[in-house]
Parts: structure tokens; sequence; C-alpha cells
């Protein structure tokens, strides 16, 4: 083969196509390599794991458990004087423990939800 063979193969689409994926997957490689690196160096600056030793443990009371209870709204107090009661006159919160602290169960034939097509409650 001559020299200007080469030249026209070289110099083809096909060529020049695989040359520039190649060259973009060298860059896709080093650019990934380079994030592992920087990513590494990181980790070194970070302070050290805790050990086993200095993980939290139980509170000498034991594990804290849930409290249920049943809430009922709580009233808005009316002003005496007909003036708008102030955010720091009202209670911190808009329920209070309920009288009845017996959780509400579903009787049967009962409606499941509305529009079910259940008798409802009677």
């Amino acid at each position: 083969m001559s020299t200007a063979t080469f030249v026209v193969a070289a110099t083809s689409s096909d060529v020049l196509n695989v040359v520039a994926a190649f060259v973009g997957g060298l860059v896709i490689a080093g650019a990934l390599v380079w994030a592992v690196r920087m990513g590494m160096r990181q980790m070194d600056r970070e302070s050290p794991r805790p050990k086993a030793d200095e993980q939290p443990h139980l509170p000498a009371t034991g594990p804290v458990r849930e409290s249920r209870e049943m809430r009922e709204p709580d009233e808005v107090p009316h002003a005496e004087d007909g003036d708008r009661l102030m955010p720091y006159e009202l209670h911190p919160s808009g329920t209070k423990t309920g009288k009845d602290q017996h959780r509400r169960r579903w009787v049967p034939g009962s409606s499941g939800s509305f529009g079910s097509g259940g008798a409802g409650r009677y």
C-alpha cells in the first residue's frame, strides 16, 4: 500500500469518529479518576469516625416510650372587653387532654366511610 492510501484512510470520517470516541472516553475516565482521588483526599481531611465506645447509649432509665392519649379541641378563649386576643393570650396548643381516655373503636354495622353504602351509626 502506498502512503496515499494511508492518508485517505486516516482522513476518512469513520476513523475520525473512532478517534473522537476514544479521546472522549479517556477524558471521562480521567475525570472519574480525578473525582475519586479528590474524594479520598476529602475523607482524609475529615475527623475520624467515632469508635464503638464513643457511640450514644440508652439512658439509665431505659428507652423512651411513646405516650398515647386521646385529645379534644381546646376552645379559644373570648376576650372579656370585646377586643381581639393577641397570640400570647391564647393557649399554646389547639388541643388538650381529653376527659375520656378510652379509644373509640369501630362498631360493626356502622358506616365505614362517606358514601360506602353502610347503614351509618344509629
